[in-house]
């Protein structure tokens, strides 16, 4: 594309120089708004934050007081807390004795508590919703289970829950802190929808042990109160597993008191059992402290009265912006631009010229000319290819068709007789084009993702005795001693017919480069979750320039095209397309003078009979 038809509005110049300036406006104005409301806004954030923490605080001193008998040793958590949050926080008694403090010795309380801290009675903390009872959640008391019951409680949650799956239905098993697991819902509430009759065993419902001696306890404490009340103190009373999943905290009068007496009767049976229950658990928390917090309190928001002065700042700021924007983007695109043109103008040569362009920056346009450069540099080389396969196939075809071609002739011309020998040198020579077509045929196919593999599991003692047992009377014939070395139980993942044609194919090969009295190896062992094949010969070896270039089409270390010298020099590009096909890999390792081994590792098959 020619620059000068390329509308004004489309140059990447002034595209860059209008996002530039876009952007600059946008950024100023963005800046002078967010100028008035950030410090409100923070201040308000502040704000919300200083409350999440004050009922965090809360929460945990209330946890602590509902674990504890006593409040000592809160101090540490009273530093941690403090460091945490940035707040003082300090513990005392109803009559202002210091428990804990997170300020020095001898700083002075702020004037009023924060909040009390009363396990017994708060709606501050809350696990599922709201607290009705006003008690922590976590106060367990005597209703703690022994080890003993929460394994046999655990087996019957496990239970419950292979039941559910069974149904379909997916569930989670949770602990409550008294130690009684919990069957949940996938979302995390608590199962208390369609219970098949086969779970609905009720082993998770029944008090144990320990939960129906403190209930009895909890019947009697709450008898006088029922009593006072004029109410029969041996109401019964209904024990059911609630939203906080620990059988006592649910404790409610039973449904048919309910009935008969009426809702008044209810509610004061209700609030016996709540007074009842405080004084039961009243033993195991800490006694009642007031929480004092102090640090940041935070007075009347200020405000940012926009000023003529401010506003003057305002603009002359944005001005200087804006310009420095549009002066530095002018720079950057034109920068930019400058190798992009270079790149146009170069890839509109003509294919034959493989122009280059000049590496100017390091920046993504650096790394851009440079992989133009390679992809140029890959397609010169790339046509070198083309251009001598076309002429390699070309030789490797017309060398034996040359020599059908001969003999015919002389034969018509009746110069040679048609005999036994001549019709034999025809049908090697006819077999030499025929392995030369199937070669071409098989890199067609594994080029094009169209050969296909029937794969099985492979002993790879049998395919190494198979290939040595081909290739044996070639081998005796040349004077080099073939031989094999395998691993017991070792199995390969592949197609036996193109396993043996690479290693065939390397066999030949070995063969033909190692002289009288050699030796060429083939060993198979395992390697994880591969198996190692390597072909290893004490031929002539290849010299290490040479060695880059073994698995290329038509290439031979000689130079030569003598097909009885190199062979076809497709056997090597065979191997790698067909190791490639099964998920493999193939190297070439050598010596001049002393050998060459070539290793495959392929996938490996576990033996028949093990899966």
């Amino acid at each position: 594309m020619n620059r000068a038809r390329i509308p004004l509005r489309k140059r990447l110049l002034v595209r860059l120089l209008s996002a530039s300036v876009l952007i600059a406006v946008c950024s100023v104005a963005a800046t002078a708004w967010l100028a008035v409301t950030t410090t409100t806004r923070a201040l308000r954030e502040e704000q919300g934050q200083a409350l999440a923490d004050d009922m965090d605080i809360l929460a945990r001193l209330s946890g602590y007081a509902a674990t504890h008998p006593e409040w000592t040793g809160v101090q540490d958590a009273v530093r941690e807390l403090s460091a945490v949050t940035g707040r003082r926080i300090a513990l005392t008694t109803t009559d202002r004795t210091p428990l804990a403090d997170s300020a020095p010795r001898g700083t002075s309380l702020p004037p009023r508590a924060a909040a009390t801290v009363d396990p017994l009675r708060t709606d501050t903390y809350t696990e599922r919703g709201a607290q009705l009872s006003g008690t922590d959640p976590r106060v367990v008391g005597p209703y703690r289970l022994t080890p003993g019951e929460r394994r046999e409680l655990d087996s019957a949650a496990h239970d419950r829950q292979a039941c559910f799956a069974r149904y379909g239905m997916e569930t989670t098993v949770t602990r409550t802190p008294s130690g009684r697991p919990v069957v949940e819902d996938a979302d995390g509430t608590t199962s208390s929808g369609y219970v098949p009759d086969e779970c609905a065993d009720g082993r998770l419902n029944t008090p144990m042990p320990t939960e129906e001696k403190a209930l009895t306890a909890l019947q009697g404490l709450a008898a006088g109160c029922l009593t006072r009340a004029g109410l029969d103190p041996g109401t019964p009373l209904f024990f059911g597993l609630g939203t906080s999943g620990a059988l006592g905290r649910d404790a409610t009068p039973g449904p048919v008191f309910g009935k008969a007496r009426g809702a008044k009767a209810m509610r004061a049976a209700q609030t016996c059992l709540e007074e009842g229950r405080r004084v039961q658990l009243d033993p195991y928390v800490a006694p009642v402290a007031e929480l004092f917090l102090g640090g940041g309190n935070t007075g009347a928001q200020p405000r940012w009265d926009m000023s003529p002065a401010n506003k003057a700042k305002v603009v002359g700021v944005a001005g200087l912006v804006l310009a420095v924007t549009v002066a530095v983007s002018a720079l950057v695109a034109t920068r930019l631009v400058r190798p992009l043109r270079a790149l146009t103008e170069a890839a509109q040569q003509p294919p034959d010229r493989h122009a280059r362009v000049p590496v100017t920056t390091r920046d993504e346009t650096g790394i851009l000319a440079e992989a133009f450069n390679d992809l140029a540099e890959r397609r010169e080389r790339l046509e070198a290819q083309r251009k001598a396969f076309v002429a390699d196939v070309a030789h490797e075809l017309r060398s034996p068709l040359t020599n059908i071609r001969g003999w015919l002739e002389v034969t018509r011309d009746g110069l040679v007789e048609p005999d036994a020998e001549l019709l034999g040198a025809l049908h090697e020579e006819a077999l030499v084009l025929q392995r030369v077509i199937d070669d071409l045929r098989d890199l067609a196919a594994a080029d094009a993702g169209t050969l296909l593999l029937h794969r099985e599991p492979v002993p790879a003692d049998d395919l190494l005795a198979q290939v040595a047992a081909a290739h044996r009377v070639a081998a005796d014939t040349a004077g080099v001693t073939l031989r094999t070395d395998t691993e017991d139980a070792v199995w390969l993942d592949a197609d036996p017919v193109r396993l043996r044609q690479v290693l065939g194919n390397l066999v030949a090969n070995a063969v033909r480069h190692t002289p009288a009295d050699g030796t060429v190896t083939l060993t198979a062992r395992g390697d994880g979750d591969r198996v190692v094949l390597e072909v290893a010969d004490t031929g002539t070896g290849i010299a290490p320039g040479d060695l880059p270039h073994v698995f290329e089409r038509f290439w031979r270390a000689e130079k030569s095209r003598s097909r009885r010298t190199g062979g076809s020099g497709l056997g090597l590009p065979i191997v790698r397309q067909l190791t490639d096909a099964h998920g493999g890999t193939v190297e070439a390792a050598s010596t001049p003078g002393e050998g060459s081994v070539f290793t495959l590792r392929l996938p490996a098959a576990p033996p028949p009979g093990d899966g």
